[in-house]
């Protein structure tokens, strides 16, 4: 009974952060274009100001059983893109050509078969002279 009071209380503080973290978002952007007008507010000073209030946002974020969540993900993610073989620069370069000639064949084709297809409407419409 206790850890189910426990789950519902973290739940609801989950909730509570998330919702924090929405207002500062909010209000570094509503502060952001507010202090446009004010002089001495240069736009390095509105930018830092609004970087600053979205790490808030994102701290308090991480701290929820969601952002914890999201974090691991993202160390995880890291850790497989490790783990991927990489082609060489010459597989790149030759994949690459590949790619551009494929391209260019199949465009003549396409273009070939549109002259081909307009010649043939064109005959059976009786509208080349």
């Amino acid at each position: 009974m206790n850890a189910q009071a426990e789950e519902d209380t973290s739940k609801l503080l989950d909730v509570v952060k998330q919702g924090l973290s929405l207002v500062f978002v909010i209000s570094g952007v509503a502060a952001f274009y507010y202090f446009s007008d004010v002089p001495g507010f240069t736009m390095l000073y509105r930018v830092l100001m609004l970087v600053t209030v979205f790490l808030i946002a994102i701290g308090i974020m991480l701290t929820t059983a969601r952002g914890k969540g999201l974090w691991e993900f993202a160390l995880e993610s890291k850790q497989e893109v490790r783990k991927v073989v990489w082609p060489t620069r010459e597989e790149t370069i030759r994949t690459t050509l590949l790619v551009f000639g494929l391209v260019f064949i199949v465009g003549l084709f396409l273009w070939f078969l549109d002259m081909f297809l307009f010649w043939a409407i064109k005959s059976l419409t009786g509208q080349g002279g």
